[in-house]
């Protein structure tokens, strides 16, 4: 009988943490194309033009590391073969088109030309000079000195596309540094000598002599088993943690109308809220050769969707483990010697709002990177007020050690090189004058010196490496910037070579337009919020459009896009005579602590006084803007802030579609609002209540769900409306039948389109409902 049997048998209790980042993205809709555009045209035929070039570069990399090729495919079916040699920063055509088309038409006994030849991979054998490539199934050879092609029997590898620089992509973790932790809930000793078990509740051991086995503990019973075995490296130690398991609450969903018909289906599953009872975790140390047991003077490990992870020390002798209190205010890791059961605090940070610590995963990154060679710690905190990194030598210093430091917050920490004593980040807020979310990427020594940015392109940038990392290839744009490829050296950062710049001539001649990205100023007058505009097709200067919002406020992440996109964003409301914006607003992530601050006891804030200024400022550049026509719409968290415009902000905000939202924060995951809501439950979460405030409800509502939401319980919205009735308030309310967390699909996206019509435009939307035959007035006719 295995350890893990017990954890799960008595203490998942609610332990479903769908992260409201990872299942709630920010809502953007499903565009859905004029029929003329040509996005539709490549659905009609069943594929998807191109038309963006030299906008990637897919790097084949020569055996020693110092050149490589690409192909860049170009408008009208033409393509390209270049050779960039790193030494030199030299970029240049990887052989004569010209005349290896002519030599292989002279030796195939075809026609070929220099910008369309029949392949798209290429080799170099030999010297380096020629140019293997296959056609019809056999390898040709073209020998530039003899200006000849020939078939050629000699086996050739040649580029995986598939693969292509995925090998090196900056976003590995290559060489993070691991825990020596053994195998949580083993049964064997990492020696092989004994076999852990449990038994009526408590730790036995059986020698693999045969000799006869021996209980640890006695106080584990059915209400508080132990479980969760671990062995030291050395195998003379044994931890084990007694556990109080949580309360198992429920959410219940009812299919109405399941596939295939048949009676309405009816599905539970555990569930967490905030203020629920979860499991708690007390540590023991049990000494093999002694069989004695220990329990360590430490609180409790209290966590829901977390268990306690160890991490040995290389000596054996001491162990580590990351312990966020419940409402994360208080961060520790702490320190246990596996002889004695003493413990050390080696990190212990307070916050007066919450210390990040769940719902993390749109960082590229972990609060806590335990070093394997030198049992070193990387921790990231918000202590200056910015994310940063710090370093602990528990057998060293006794202070943390800042590493990175300044106006600017570390995003992702890319690669730990122990032996080198460096660390390879991505960040943003680097450069002054840039928009503060671009990811740039950096270099710095354990120590914090030798701070080395490896990108400055004003764009949000990704990066591939070079095998052996001592080039990369950096990519970066911006919503109105189509992508620069640019060639740089590792050691410095230094630009070595501008490879491609994109050409968008193809997607403009469509009438197609990037985005309007727009700064203002937030509420204290001083903090720049940052958002993007989307304007109609044939945007007359001379008229007046209303303007809709897209908005996402969790604290998880921002949500604003950066990069270039060939898709026009938000087509179907654009195209209905919308102008549609989206902000981060205060309240969101990746900027200063104070700026995170704001959504702390607070949800229903939603940036809403620096959405309200920007919108009012971005007014004064497009004064086309008619702010007396304002709708907003989410999904989620969003779907909780759009309904709380109308609720909060109703002088502003007219109408608002608000889909699956989390509209009371007690009614939704522990993880996420215990962290950003607090703990315990108080009146913060009625302020915040969509539901104990939906008397305030003025102006135009509509509420999606799907019955089998799997995120957010469908509830949440049913007892809003319960609210919205009680309080006599008028609103719409559609309910997809086994429809999941989002707008609804296709329907839902269709309906929110004509709501929007008559709420905001003042038209009413075609009859769908008119018999066949008829002809639809279309809502958007005589629609600038």
């Amino acid at each position: 009988m295995r350890l893990s049997f017990f954890l799960l048998s008595f203490v998942l209790a609610g332990n479903v943490c769908l992260a409201q980042g990872i299942a709630v993205q920010p809502f953007l809709p499903k565009e859905t194309p004029s029929a003329d555009s040509p996005q539709q045209r490549e659905r009609e035929s069943g594929r998807r033009p191109r038309l963006v070039f030299r906008d990637r570069v897919a790097a084949h990399w020569f055996a020693e590391n110092s050149r490589f090729w690409y192909r860049n495919d170009l408008p009208g079916g033409a393509k390209e073969f270049v050779l960039v040699d790193t030494e030199s920063g030299a970029r240049r055509p990887a052989f004569d088109h010209a005349g290896l088309a002519a030599a292989l038409s002279a030796a195939a006994a075809a026609g070929y030309v220099a910008d369309r030849l029949p392949f798209d991979a290429i080799a170099f054998p030999g010297d380096g000079e020629s140019i293997a490539f296959l056609l019809d199934s056999a390898t040709w050879i073209y020998d530039p000195a003899s200006d000849r092609c020939a078939r050629t029997d000699e086996e050739i590898a040649f580029p995986d596309e598939d693969r292509r620089e995925e090998n090196f992509r900056g976003r590995r973790r290559q060489g993070r540094g691991g825990s020596r932790s053994t195998r949580a809930n083993s049964e064997a000793s990492p020696d092989g000598q004994w076999t852990a078990y449990l038994k009526d509740h408590n730790v036995h051991l059986r020698a693999e002599s045969g000799a006869e086995d021996v209980a640890l503990s006695s106080d584990g019973t059915e209400d508080q088993p132990y479980g969760l075995s671990d062995w030291g490296p050395d195998s003379n130690t044994l931890t084990a943690f007694r556990i109080q398991p949580g309360e198992r609450k429920e959410v219940y969903l009812l299919q109405s109308a399941p596939p295939g018909g048949g009676r309405a289906q009816f599905q539970s599953r555990p569930y967490a809220l905030p203020g629920d009872k979860f499991p708690t975790y007390q540590l023991h140390l049990f000494h093999v050769a002694e069989k004695r047991s220990l329990k360590l003077e430490v609180d409790p490990f209290e966590h829901e969707w977390l268990r306690p992870q160890l991490h040995w020390n290389s000596d054996s002798r001491r162990f580590t483990w990351l312990q966020t209190d419940r409402g994360h205010q208080r961060l520790r890791v702490i320190e246990a010697d596996a002889r004695t059961g003493e413990t050390r605090c080696l990190i212990d940070e307070h916050s007066d709002t919450f210390i990040w610590t769940a719902h993390t995963e749109n960082l590229n990154l972990q609060i806590v990177t335990w070093l394997s060679e030198t049992n070193e710690i990387l921790y990231v905190s918000e202590r200056s007020g910015w994310r940063h990194l710090y370093r602990l030598d528990p057998d060293g210093e006794a202070e943390l050690q800042q590493v990175t430091s300044g106006e600017w917050v570390l995003r992702g920490i890319e690669r730990v090189d122990e032996e080198a004593r460096q660390i390879w980040f991505s960040a943003s807020g680097v450069y002054p004058g840039q928009d503060p979310y671009l990811i740039h990427h950096g270099r710095v020594d354990f120590d914090g010196g030798n701070l080395t940015w490896l990108t400055s392109g004003n764009g949000n940038h990704t990066i591939t490496w070079s095998p052996g990392r001592k080039h990369l290839i950096a990519t970066w744009s911006r919503v109105d910037l189509a992508p620069v490829t640019e060639l740089r050296r590792a050691s410095d950062g230094a630009l070595l070579c501008r490879l491609e710049e994109a050409d968008t001539s193809g997607l403009e001649s469509t009438g197609w337009k990037a985005p309007e990205v727009f700064v203002a100023k937030g509420r204290d007058g001083t903090t720049d919020i940052w958002g993007i505009v989307c304007l109609p097709p044939g945007f007359d200067p001379a008229a007046s459009y209303p303007v809709i919002e897209d908005i996402y406020a969790g604290p998880q992440s921002s949500f604003v896009p950066k990069s270039f996109s060939a898709q026009t964003r938000y087509e179907s409301l654009t195209g209905l005579g919308f102008i549609v914006v989206k902000i981060d607003g205060m309240g969101t992530a990746n900027r200063s602590k104070a700026f995170h601050d704001v959504c702390w006891h607070n949800l229903k804030d939603g940036g809403f006084e620096d959405r309200i200024l920007w919108m009012q400022a971005a007014a004064v550049k497009f004064p086309q803007m008619d702010l007396s026509r304002v709708g907003i719409y989410g999904n989620s968290a969003g779907g909780q802030n759009a309904a709380a415009a109308v609720l909060f902000h109703p002088d502003f905000y007219k109408a608002a579609v608000a889909s699956c939202g989390c509209h009371d924060n007690r009614m939704d995951k522990a993880s996420w609002n215990e962290q950003w809501m607090g703990y315990p439950v108080g009146p913060q979460y009625s302020e915040s209540s969509n539901i104990d405030n939906a008397h305030r409800l003025r102006g135009n509502l509509f509420l999606i769900v799907g019955e089998m939401d799997n995120n957010v319980p469908p509830e949440s919205t049913m007892r809003f409306a319960e609210a919205l009735i009680r309080a006599g308030k008028d609103f719409d309310l559609l309910v997809i039948p086994n429809g999941g967390h989002g707008m609804g699909g296709g329907y839902g996206q269709r309906r929110m389109q004509d709501f929007f019509v008559r709420r905001l435009l003042g038209r009413e939307p075609p009859d769908r409902n008119a018999p066949a035959g008829e002809t639809a007035t279309s809502a958007t006719d005589g629609e600038s």
